[in-house]
């Protein structure tokens, strides 16, 4: 029986901070796992991409999203909040990749059904290295639904 290829998982980085969205596609490159990466920069775009409306007619269904919580225009927590109620986009996994620890963020992102909770390291190594436990748990392991 011949095997397909599987085709790349498609990530959409949430991210406003282009140092960051630079950081995650420089981890990404280096994955096993063939990937294609869209960004958006706020909570609008976000939403706008996820529903193919005006300027995103032809944007490609997320395998997996990496929401940050602060964004401009729609914070990240409202963002997850209409991805998990939206009945077309809640089987997607989101894992939030955001710089605050505090619990009642952690907390507040796991009542809106984040599927998972990062605290971005400061340091360049440290980034690095979630960035890979991302792609070795979630683009390695799991079984993603797809678009």
């Amino acid at each position: 029986m011949t095997q397909f290829p599987e085709p790349p998982i498609h990530i959409l980085i949430i991210e406003d901070n282009p140092g960051d969205v630079d950081l995650l596609r420089e981890g990404l490159a280096e994955s096993t796992v063939q990937n294609t990466i869209s960004v958006v920069n706020d909570g609008e775009e976000a939403m706008s991409y996820l529903r193919h409306e005006v300027g995103f007619e032809l944007s490609a269904r997320p395998d997996i999203i990496l929401l940050d919580l602060n964004l401009p225009r729609k914070n990240g927590r409202e963002v997850l909040e209409e991805i998990k109620a939206d009945a077309v986009l809640c089987s997607i996994p989101v894992v939030v990749l955001t710089s605050s620890a505090a619990a009642t963020d952690v907390t507040n992102a796991y009542s809106r059904r984040a599927n998972a909770y990062v605290t971005k390291p400061l340091g360049f190594e440290q980034f690095m290295d979630a960035v890979r436990s991302i792609e070795s748990f979630w683009l390695s392991n799991v079984k993603l639904p797809r678009g």
